[in-house]
């Protein structure tokens, strides 16, 4: 948990290289299964909003693998991640996809008719996990 404690702290730090080992450092502890829901919930929090705010996209890299990272242990709610709708990155639609949330399909949209193939691609794929946890939901 001190490692956690020091890494929260360090997003904040003026260094973007120690900003960006910080994010790898909590993708990490959200990668194995060390992290409650709740405290995996306050790390993606963290993590989210120093996405939105951070002008080195080495870093904004490192925190959206990070955050990606919770989905395989967590259950966590669009509103939380809902803010990366803005980022045009493929670790922004598979994070509103991973979240299983119908309504996530709004944000996911608009990236159809991206000019990027890629970019159509990540968000078809974003809404196909959606709809693949639809089904299995309603069949269990």
């Amino acid at each position: 948990m001190n490692d956690m404690f020091a890494a929260l702290e360090a997003l904040t730090d003026r260094d973007p290289n120690r900003r960006d080992v910080a994010a790898d450092t909590l993708g990490d502890l959200l990668r194995g299964t060390a992290l409650n829901t709740d405290t995996a919930r306050l790390v993606v929090g963290r993590l989210v909003g120093l996405t939105i705010n951070e002008p080195v996209a080495k870093v904004r890299e490192s925190t959206l693998n990070s955050i990606s990272e919770a989905f395989n242990h967590h259950r966590l709610s669009l509103d939380l991640v809902e803010p990366l709708a803005r980022e045009h990155l493929e670790h922004a639609l598979y994070i509103l996809g991973a979240t299983c949330d119908p309504r996530a399909r709004l944000l996911i949209e608009p990236f159809f008719h991206h000019p990027d193939p890629q970019v159509r691609e990540d968000a078809r794929i974003a809404a196909a996990e959606i709809t693949a946890s639809e089904g299995t939901t309603h069949n269990s």
